[in-house]
C-alpha cells in the first residue's frame, strides 16, 4: 500500500472499498507532470500547467467519499484536469458503468484521454473525454448518477441541476465550500455544506 493511500485511510479521509482499491490500482504519479513526480504523492495539490492543479488528495478522498460512486453508474467529471479523477471514477463503475469527462483546457483535456487511455478505459468505452465547458453539462449522456466538479463555481450551474438524476448525487466546490446536493425532486435538493477548501476558479 501506498504511504499516501495509508495516511488517507489513517486519517479518516479514505473509508469505502472500492474508492480505497481504486486510489491504489490508478496511481496519482501517471497524472502529474514528469518534472514532479518524486512529489505525487505528497498531500498537496500540484500545478499541471495552464494555470490548472491536479488536487490535494485529501480533498478528492473528501469529495469521492460524499460522492459515494458506485460499480455500474453513470458519471459526468466536470473539469477532468489531467485525467486523475476521471480515472479513479472509471475504475470504480466498471465495464458496466460510463464516466464523461468535461475540460474546456484543450492541451489539458487531450492528455487527461492520453494518462487515462493508459489503463485501457478509454478503449474500452468506459471514458470518455469532450474540450468544452463544463457550464452546460453534457445533455447527450445524461441523466447522471453522479456529477463531480473539480472546480469553484460562484453558484450552481442550472444545467448541471436538470442533468442529475432523481436521487442522483452532486459534488462541487461553491466559493470556498464544498457543497454535497442529492436531488429529491425535479426542483427540489438536500445540500450539505462543508467549508475551509480552496479551488481553482470554474473556467467558462
Amino acid at each position: 500500500m501506498s504511504r499516501l493511500v495509508d495516511d488517507l485511510i489513517r486519517s479518516g479521509n479514505l473509508r469505502s472499498d472500492n474508492i480505497i482499491d481504486a486510489f491504489l490500482k490508478i496511481g496519482r504519479e501517471k497524472f502529474v507532470p514528469s518534472d514532479l513526480l518524486g512529489r505525487a504523492e505528497a498531500n498537496m495539490p500540484l500545478p499541471i500547467g495552464n494555470g490548472q492543479t491536479i488536487s490535494q488528495p485529501l480533498t478528492v478522498a473528501f469529495m469521492f467519499e460524499l460522492l459515494v460512486p458506485k460499480e455500474g453508474q453513470n458519471i459526468l467529471d466536470v473539469g477532468s484536469g489531467s485525467g486523475w479523477t476521471t480515472g479513479l471514477l472509471s475504475h470504480i463503475v466498471g465495464k458496466s458503468g460510463k464516466v464523461t469527462a468535461i475540460e474546456l483546457i484543450e492541451n489539458l483535456c487531450k492528455q487527461g484521454e492520453k494518462n487515462v487511455g493508459h489503463f485501457g478505459f478509454v478503449k474500452s468505452g468506459i471514458a470518455e473525454f469532450h474540450c468544452q465547458s463544463g457550464e452546460f453539462g453534457f445533455e447527450k449522456n445524461a441523466p447522471y448518477d453522479r456529477i463531480l466538479v473539480s472546480a469553484a463555481v460562484q453558484e450552481v450551474p442550472e444545467k448541471l441541476k436538470q442533468q442529475l438524476a432523481i436521487s442522483g448525487r452532486m459534488v462541487l466546490p461553491v466559493k470556498n465550500e464544498i457543497w454535497c446536493m442529492e436531488k429529491k425532486s425535479e426542483n427540489d435538493f438536500e445540500i450539505e455544506k462543508f467549508p475551509g477548501f480552496t479551488f481553482v476558479p470554474f473556467v467558462k
